[in-house]
């Protein structure tokens, strides 16, 4: 287990106001044992919090050209035929999978290829399950054509508390399966859309793991 490079700046910060914080208490309410402690007790929570959610756990990911890797850790909250109307402007399957701040909130690329679109959009900020999140909120559009010609389209977005979006790769660039291509910070989504045909092996409401987990199978 590692901390995600994505994750060092806010640790920093988070150390700092906790010094801060219990220095502040111990200089004027030492006298107070139930403030210092609750001061310990939260410093300890706070800390704890972030260090989980920046936590980067090594993954033996085994690329399979067939199938469509989950592109990140939450819960399977989509999976319906929709219009996808940015770049394939057709009908698609969309799979979407949420990730609350205590999932790994490293993004993974669900198949091997070339990416042959991609798109940031700033936005703003609704709760990641609201219908209108995947066109109205931050978030970036990526598509990737593998070897055999298949195309998906996955998406990250921006939840209510995430206010960053990173993303590791651009148009034109070979990708491979299970690495990582983002990171979103906090609450978050992703949409994957998938030839209308694909073979989908989750159900909503399963637990899914980034670059583990098979979302479903080219036919």
């Amino acid at each position: 287990m590692t901390i995600h490079k994505e994750g060092y700046t806010s640790i920093a910060i988070v150390a700092l106001v906790v010094f801060l914080a219990n220095a502040a208490v111990h200089y004027w309410l030492s006298h107070n044992t139930f403030v210092v402690w609750t001061t310990y007790v939260l410093s300890f929570l706070l800390v704890v919090a972030v260090l989980q959610f920046f936590r980067n756990p090594r993954r033996h990911i085994t690329a399979d050209g067939n199938a469509i890797l989950c592109p990140a850790d939450g819960r399977v909250v989509v999976i319906e035929e929709t219009e996808e109307s940015e770049y394939f402007r057709d009908r698609r399957v969309q799979v979407s999978i949420f990730m609350s701040p205590v999932n790994v909130h490293v993004n993974r690329n669900p198949v091997s290829g070339k990416v042959s679109f991609f798109r940031y959009h700033p936005g703003k900020y609704l709760v990641a399950w609201h219908p209108k999140s995947s066109t109205l909120n931050e978030r970036t559009s990526i598509a990737v054509k593998t070897i055999t010609g298949e195309e998906v389209l996955f998406r990250q977005i921006a939840g209510a508390m995430a206010r960053r979006i990173v993303w590791y790769v651009e148009e034109g660039t070979e990708v491979t399966q299970g690495e990582e291509f983002g990171f979103i910070k906090f609450g978050s989504r992703v949409d994957v859309f998938l030839p209308i045909g694909t073979k989908i092996d989750v159900n909503i409401g399963d637990k899914v793991s980034g670059g583990l987990t098979v979302l479903g199978r080219f036919r």
